[in-house]
Parts: C-alpha cells; sequence; structure tokens
C-alpha cells in the first residue's frame, strides 16, 4: 500500500470543531472566546469594576472634597483571575492494513475511527469534566431536597429567582437535568414545556425551554449520583482549548498498518465574579 495523500491533521481538526460545536451541549452552557492566552498552558480572565452614580452638581458650589461638578473621579478597580490548563490527554490505537483494505478503505476507516473517538471517548471525558467543574464552583447551592413532580417547578422557579436577585443576565441561562429528572419535570402538572427547537439546536443538547431557560439532557453517568439540576449563566464558566493534534504514522517498525496518535489540552474555570451564576440542586 502506498502511503496516501491525506492531511489527516485537516480532517481530525474538522471533526473536532464539529463535534464540540453542534455534537455537544459545552458550546451552549459555557463561554469559550471571552479570555486571552498567557503562552500555551493558561488563560487570563480580566473583569473592570464600575463607579458609583452620584448628583451631578448643575448649580452651586462644590462640596468638601469634590472634583468637578459630576463629583471626583476615582480609579476603576480591576480583576485579573488567571487559571492553568491542568487536563493534557492523549489516545493511540493501531489500524491494520488488511482490515482497511477489506473494509472502508484508508481515508473512509480513519475518517470513521477519528470520529468515534471523539463522540464515544473523548467528548463524554470533557463533558463529565466540565460539568462537575460547574458543579463544585457553582456560587449558589441550596439545601438538598427531594424533586417530585409536584416540588420540581417551584425549585426551577427558586433557582431563576436567586439568579435575578444576584443580577445575572436573563439571557443565556441554562437548565441542565438528566434523563430521570426530565422525567420528573414532564410529570409536573405545572410546567409547561416549550419545544419546538429545531434539529441544530438538539443537536447541542437544547431540547425544550422553560422559564426562559434552555433546557439540556445530559447523559447522569456525567453527573454526580445525587445531580438534581444546574441553572447556568454560559458566562460564569470558561471552557479552554488549546491544543488538538493527531499523527497517522504509516507502517511503523512492527506495525503494517497505521499508528495513531491523538491529544487534547482543556480546562474548565468557573469565574470568580461570576459564581453566583451557576445554581446548583442536589437531591437527598
Amino acid at each position: 500500500m502506498g502511503e496516501p495523500n491525506i492531511d489527516l491533521r485537516t480532517i481530525y481538526t474538522t471533526l473536532v470543531d464539529e463535534r464540540f460545536t453542534k455534537g455537544t451541549p459545552l458550546g451552549t452552557i459555557t463561554n469559550q472566546q471571552d479570555f486571552y492566552w498567557m503562552g500555551a498552558d493558561a488563560v487570563k480572565v480580566y473583569t473592570v469594576a464600575t463607579a458609583q452614580l452620584t448628583d451631578y452638581h448643575r448649580h452651586g458650589k462644590l462640596g468638601e472634597g469634590e472634583y468637578g461638578r459630576y463629583g471626583t473621579p476615582t480609579d476603576l478597580d480591576h480583576t485579573t483571575q488567571t487559571e492553568r490548563l491542568t487536563q493534557d490527554k492523549a489516545f493511540t490505537y493501531v489500524m491494520d492494513h488488511l482490515d482497511m483494505e477489506q473494509t472502508l478503505g484508508y481515508e473512509e476507516a480513519l475518517t470513521q475511527s477519528i470520529g468515534r473517538q471523539m463522540g464515544e471517548v473523548v467528548i463524554p471525558t470533557v463533558e463529565k469534566y466540565v460539568l462537575n467543574k460547574m458543579i463544585t464552583g457553582a456560587g449558589i447551592k441550596p439545601t438538598a431536597v427531594t424533586l417530585t413532580p409536584e416540588s420540581i417547578y417551584d425549585e426551577i422557579l427558586k433557582a431563576n429567582k436567586e439568579l435575578d436577585n444576584a443580577f445575572v443576565p436573563n439571557t443565556d441561562r441554562n437548565l441542565v437535568v438528566t434523563p430521570e429528572v426530565y422525567q420528573i419535570l414532564k410529570k409536573s402538572k405545572e410546567v409547561v414545556l416549550e419545544t419546538t427547537q429545531g434539529q441544530d439546536m438538539r443537536m447541542t443538547g437544547i431540547i425544550s425551554n422553560l422559564d426562559g431557560l434552555n433546557v439540556i439532557k445530559v447523559p447522569s453517568v456525567r453527573v454526580p449520583e445525587k445531580f438534581g439540576f444546574l441553572v447556568a449563566y454560559k458566562h460564569s464558566t470558561i471552557f479552554a482549548q488549546h491544543l488538538t493534534s493527531v499523527k497517522d504514522h504509516i507502517n511503523p517498525p512492527g506495525i503494517n498498518g497505521v499508528l495513531v496518535e491523538g491529544r487534547i489540552v482543556y480546562d474548565a474555570f468557573v469565574l470568580n465574579n461570576k459564581k453566583k451564576g451557576i445554581y446548583y440542586q442536589e437531591t437527598v
């Protein structure tokens, strides 16, 4: 078999981008762009404070210590949160020459194998990690409760109220549930779910809308055992994916076929000044 002219890196990158944007809720529940890279393995997020609103002195003398009619200017404080990426994962496997020739052919076999690796191994691992970082970093964690069809709607309304009182924007809020909790939600007589979402939204995990929240369903195996639900403002969590690479080695020593090696570097961080945009309800 001659060496095929295939840009595997391009194939892999395209698949990674597609999987992370269309095959996972990470793009909906996390912010993947509002940060700055600091070197190869760290990100920095800047937050600027605000100034106090005062009365404009249109007439009369200025008060003691006042600089001008607008008041006395002060330096705006700013905070910087720097986080280092800790997740550096890799995978490797061999595809035998004869297996590829007798099945899909070289290019198709590689493409499908990378797609399966992303969908069945990489994405679930990353999703579980990010969700648990969000749960751990949630700024609002009420007492554990038992969720029933009679109580679940009130509990979700409480979560939205807490975010309102914390001045969290009404947009980009998400309700993350497991299939079991979604079943409870569907049984509630008080809940009316908006289920007109198109296929493109469903690909990102959004299955309906409730009280302004995108309802997103995730497998139970990706969250803790006593997970009730998570109400999360998208911009409270940074998801940084720095490196995704793959190499194919054709007929390396000892192998008649292709040795595939892949690597992904990523992490997720709940922002200190936006942690109250995440409400985690645990069950008893």
